[in-house]
Formats: structure tokens, C-alpha cells, sequence
């Protein structure tokens, strides 16, 4: 057994994974899309390896950077089974209608052919259950506190088993269960995206949420959260509920809620439902809050923005009227999506904030407004007077110390360890840290 990479050794996106089983056979972990600077030369249409004798396809979550192909995968003539949590076969129906419509065609009918075909792959697998899916393979799926149905993949063929990380989430979730590391690994494929920092606490990134939304209020200005529809965007419903409650109780009355908080993001108001529906996969804390707040992601002043021209129509409405509102809109990258309009809008205010929340690839135009004055957005350059944050507490991605923990909670060391999804100071850093603890890292 070997692993082959198709995507994500040497950078952050294009996750994709094939563990050979024999001369034969293979399992593909992912089939993601590259972004950024990773995309650069590439041509995303072409599945450049041969797909005989792949199994089926694992999906470890359902961001673009790992499921992005798979169309193009299933038009090379993939027609295996795609295993994944329930939580996640109830999510990849609709990213992948959302990333065709923007990424491939509108075509209605085209579109809804092709999540008639892609239901027909989906096979749901339980969390913490070892599944046999041929003789001799078994593979079994535990969460892995990145999104809702997110996992960390397990292997056992030939008395060896393969552990692949996908992508593991902080333990500052508010809404997910951390991540247990397996019993062992002979070889554990291992992200690294934080692999060189370590995150904010629950309460610092709190605080600094806190203190921007008060900002904005004071400034009457507008705040600009890019944010995946899915994941980022229900963590920040959900701890902005309690800020606005806590604020609220601490000042006796009800100031924040001078604020409107829009969610410009049919697709993020779609999995927010999802979210809704599968309570049973949140966390003990989030758990305890549904004792009290049967919806603990709405919140009297949450507007949603549903149509096109309701959503230029805001925007219209926020540069005249000069009130104060926080806007959290995709992509999370602002590689496209609806908040590059309000970018294009409200970058160049100085009584503005952009707040991210979660890692920019390289290259991508979010990368450019965290490092530079000015950033080229469809085509056109756009100066930044607003005032960039990054609230790295708020990243879905494990950091360096979650890493090594994750590591070193296994009762039996990894024989081999190989870092991905990573750019290389992270993995370097990580790989040193690792090799200074005894692991091998290969």
C-alpha cells in the first residue's frame, strides 16, 4: 500500500489522495479544486491520472478545495460509490449545485442531471463504525471538528492502516465535537495548514468580535466578513447571538441591536437550516444552549438577502444611508461571490472594516487585502483605507499545537507521517516540531 498525491502536497488546495491497496485496486480520499495561486498553470477540467480500478471516492468534507473535481472526475467516467458522513451527504448535494451554477454552467437542466447522477454515488457511512466495503477492506469515519459532517479517515487493508486527516478543526469550535485521534497508524497523511501558529483562545477572539461590532456601531460603518457559507458563517451566528445577548445584559439595554447583521448568502441560509436539522452532531456546549434557545443561529436583528437585486439593492441602500451594519457574505477567499461587490464598494471607506476569519490562500485577492494596500478585483484596482483584521481564533483548521496534540494522542505512534495542505513555512515548522518529538516524518 502507498499514497499517491493528486493535489495538496505542495500547497494548501487541490485535495486530492489515492491509496494504492495493490497493483490493482485504489481508494481516492477527495477531489478538490485549486485556488489561487495553486491554480495557476493548471488546467481544473483535466483528472491527469488514470481512474481504473478506483474503489470509490472519500469525501472528508465539503469545501471546494476537496470536492471541487469531482464533476470532472464523474465526466472522466468515475462511477464508484462517494462514501462520507451523513452530515456531509445531506451538505454535497447543494455545494456542488452552487459551485456548477458559478464554476461549470447555468444550465438548469444540465445542473439538476447532474445531482440526479451524483445522489446516485452517495453512500452514507456512521461516524465511529468500522464499514467493510470489499473483502478485506474496512474503513471507518470519525469527526473531525472542521465543518458539520467533516471527517478523519481511517484504512485497514493488509494488516497496515492508513489515517487521513482531511481537515482537522480548532478546539475553539463552538458548535462541533473536537477530534479524537485514532488508536494508530502505519501512515498518517497529516494537514498542515497552521502547522507554524498558534490560534487566539475562545475568549480573546470573542472579545475581539465583541469589540469590532462595537466599532461598527461607533463609526457607523459597514463590516465585511468573508466567510464559507458553510461552517465559518454558523460559528459567527452563533457566538454573535451570545455577544449581542451578553452586551445587552451587562450595559441593561439593547445597543448592538442598532446593527443589522445581513447574510448575504442564499447558500449559507440553506446550510444553515442543514445545520439546524442536525443538532444531534453539535457539541456538549452547543447541546446545553438548546435547552434555552431553540435557535441559537437567529437572532432578532439577522437580515437575510435572498435575490440578486435585493442584494444590489443593499448595497445601494448601505452607502446612503451611512448606518451601521456587519455583512457576511461569500466567497470566504473573495475570489468571487457576492462580497466582492460590497469590496468593490466599501474597501476604499475608511470608516469600513474587513474581517477575516479564516485562511487566504495565496494569491487569491482575500491573501492581497490582508498583505497590501491595494488588491485587483475583476479586473480593476481598488485601493484598502478600510481597516483589515484577522481573527485567527475564528479558523476551522487545527493549529500547531492541535496538530502535535492530534499526534500525540494516538496509544501508538505513527510508523510515517507526510504533511499536506500546507505552504511550506507551515509544514516546515510543523515537520521540525514533530521530528523534534521523535515522529517520522516522510
Amino acid at each position: 500500500m502507498q499514497v499517491v498525491h493528486h493535489g495538496a502536497l505542495d500547497g494548501v488546495t487541490g485535495s486530492c489522495h489515492q491509496l494504492l491497496l495493490d497493483e490493482t485496486r485504489s481508494l481516492l480520499i477527495d477531489c478538490g479544486l485549486f485556488q489561487g495561486a495553486d491554480a495557476k498553470g493548471r488546467d481544473e477540467e483535466a483528472i491527469d491520472f488514470p481512474i481504473d480500478g478506483i474503489l470509490g471516492l472519500v469525501v472528508t468534507h465539503v469545501h471546494l478545495d476537496h470536492i471541487g473535481r469531482i464533476p470532472y472526475l464523474i465526466a472522466a467516467g468515475f462511477n464508484g460509490p462517494i462514501y462520507c458522513s451523513p452530515p456531509t451527504a445531506k451538505l454535497l448535494p447543494l455545494m456542488m449545485e452552487d459551485a456548477m451554477r458559478v464554476g461549470v454552467t447555468r444550465n438548469k437542466r444540465l445542473i439538476e442531471r447532474f445531482i440526479y447522477d451524483l445522489r446516485r454515488h452517495i453512500r452514507p457511512m456512521a461516524y465511529n463504525k468500522w464499514h467493510t466495503l470489499s473483502d478485506g477492506l474496512q474503513m471507518r469515519l470519525t469527526p473531525a471538528g472542521h465543518i458539520l459532517g467533516s471527517s478523519i479517515v481511517e484504512v485497514d487493508y493488509d494488516n497496515q492502516r492508513f489515517v487521513f486527516s482531511g481537515d482537522l478543526g480548532s478546539r475553539h469550535q463552538p458548535l462541533l465535537k473536537d477530534p479524537v485521534s485514532p488508536e494508530r497508524a502505519d501512515f498518517l497523511v497529516l494537514e498542515s495548514t497552521y502547522g507554524d501558529r498558534n490560534h487566539y483562545g475562545r475568549e480573546q477572539r470573542v472579545q475581539q468580535l465583541e469589540d469590532i461590532l462595537c466599532h461598527t456601531l461607533k463609526n457607523k460603518g459597514v463590516t465585511i466578513i468573508p466567510a464559507f457559507s458553510v461552517g465559518r458563517t454558523q460559528e459567527l451566528l452563533y457566538e454573535m447571538n451570545e455577544i449581542f445577548d451578553s452586551v445587552g445584559r451587562r450595559l441593561g439595554c439593547s445597543m448592538l441591536k442598532a446593527v443589522d447583521v445581513l447574510i448575504d448568502s442564499p447558500l449559507a441560509q440553506r446550510f444553515t437550516d442543514i445545520y439546524n436539522e442536525l443538532t444531534e452532531y453539535w457539541d456538549d456546549e452547543a447541546q446545553r444552549v438548546l435547552q434555552y434557545d431553540d435557535q441559537p443561529l437567529v437572532f432578532e436583528n439577522l437580515v437575510q438577502i435572498d435575490s440578486h437585486e435585493e442584494h444590489l439593492d443593499t448595497i445601494r441602500y448601505l452607502k446612503e444611508s451611512q448606518l451601521p451594519a456587519v455583512v457576511i457574505a461569500a466567497s470566504g477567499m473573495c475570489s468571487g461571490g457576492r462580497v466582492v461587490n460590497y469590496l468593490k464598494e466599501f474597501l476604499g471607506d475608511p470608516n469600513s472594516d474587513v474581517v477575516f476569519v479564516g485562511f487566504q490562500a495565496a494569491g487569491t485577492p482575500g491573501r492581497y487585502i490582508q498583505d497590501s494596500d491595494w488588491v485587483r478585483l475583476d479586473g480593476e484596482r481598488y485601493d484598502i483605507r478600510a481597516q483589515v483584521h484577522q481573527l485567527s481564533g475564528y479558523s476551522a483548521h487545527a493549529d500547531q499545537s492541535d496538530l502535535i496534540r492530534f499526534v500525540e494522542g494516538m496509544a501508538e505512534a505513527p510508523k510515517a507521517i507526510r504533511l499536506v495542505h500546507g505552504e511550506e513555512p507551515a509544514k516546515s515548522a510543523l515537520k521540525q516540531q514533530l521530528q523534534s518529538r521523535g515522529f517520522n516524518v516522510v
